[in-house]
């Protein structure tokens, strides 16, 4: 596994943020998520769960790699523990300030160390694998926890994100979810061509799993809502949102 960290400049101490990566891999946009905040005065340790590779145009294999892993909560908390260790113990991180940023199956992973006992003060959560949404398993976790999906996602449905939302309110946690109009999954990613390089519009041209397409105004939104997370539960300075990785 080789991640992606990013910190802001100085000494810190900062506060941490744990990423995972969807199921496509580890790509650039993730990296970038872990980039902007360290811009934004956040430590940022962005996982990999799939041994450096991506699955750009290829989702059967894909899925291959990512269902048995979504089956399996003990491998996805000997990944995700492993990860935090390494966040945990990089100079400058402050580990009583503690976030987790998931997207689609890394969205379980993070969502899985929490329910095992690891203390976020903030969880996002982007169109996650969700687990079955019982509220004992969730009974005494911290921290406020934030849910987003579009409204055309046939794989997080809004359905399934109110339904988990309310064990979470069951459990006495506080959360909030953001429902985005028309965006199917993983509508924060831009379409590509085969190189790499960015292809326009918002449909993709390399194959994808069903119910997957761009929306820029919601990925927007989406990062934004994220950020405001972190901002109100994490509390970076001033001095650190001028930092730059």
């Amino acid at each position: 596994m080789a991640g992606h960290l990013a910190r802001p400049a100085g000494a810190g101490p900062w506060p941490a943020v744990l990423l995972g990566h969807d199921g496509v891999g580890l790509d650039d946009y993730q990296r970038g998520r872990a980039d902007d905040l360290a811009r934004h005065g956040y430590l940022a340790f962005a996982l990999d769960y799939h041994g450096g590779r991506t699955f750009f145009g290829e989702p059967q294999a894909m899925l291959d790699r990512v269902l048995p892993l979504l089956g399996d909560p003990a491998r996805m908390l000997t990944i995700g523990r492993a990860a935090l260790d390494v966040l945990r113990a990089e100079p400058g991180a402050d580990t009583e300030r503690l976030g987790a940023l998931g997207y689609g199956a890394g969205g379980r992973i993070v969502l899985e160390l929490a329910r095992t006992g690891v203390s976020f003060r903030a969880l996002a959560a982007v169109h996650p694998g969700l687990p079955d949404p019982r509220a004992g398993d969730w009974a005494g976790t911290g921290g406020t926890f934030l849910l987003c999906t579009g409204s055309a996602d046939p794989i997080c449905t809004p359905a399934q994100v109110l339904a988990f939302g309310g064990a979470l309110q069951d459990a006495g946690v506080d959360w909030q979810a953001h429902i985005y109009g028309g965006a199917k999954h993983a509508f924060w990613a831009a379409p590509t061509r085969p190189d790499g390089s960015p292809a326009g519009g918002t449909e993709h041209h390399l194959p994808t799993v069903p119910g997957v397409g761009y929306h820029a105004a919601h990925a927007a939104r989406a990062w934004a809502a994220v950020l405001e997370l972190f901002g109100e539960s994490l509390g970076a300075t001033p001095g650190d949102a001028a930092a730059a990785p």
